[in-house]
């Protein structure tokens, strides 16, 4: 059973992965694509380190220290992303 929900969360993983690139066609800002891309990417790598921490328990430091180096990377980054973005905008 642990086996089958391993598999389901590397396979929801993906499916996030490639749900996050379909915004890059759309005509919408830039920051709008980067911000789906970069949640829809966030959430898939969380499901697949979930999903190897289901199948590989013994190295949960290292797969609990990945999430956690995800979630708070991709914050800052989006905090950075919108500062660079606000600035430009002062600038012009």
């Amino acid at each position: 059973m642990i086996t089958y929900l391993s598999y389901f969360c590397i396979i929801i993983g993906i499916i996030f992965w490639f749900w996050g690139t379909f915004p890059l066609v759309g005509d919408r800002s830039v920051l709008y694509k980067l911000h789906s891309l970069s949640v829809a990417d966030t959430l898939g790598s969380m499901s697949i380190i979930l999903g190897l921490l289901l199948k590989i328990p013994s190295e949960w430091p290292l797969l609990v220290l990945g999430i956690i180096s995800l979630a708070i990377w991709n914050t800052v980054l989006g905090y950075v992303l919108a500062y660079c973005s606000s600035s430009e905008d002062n600038q012009q």
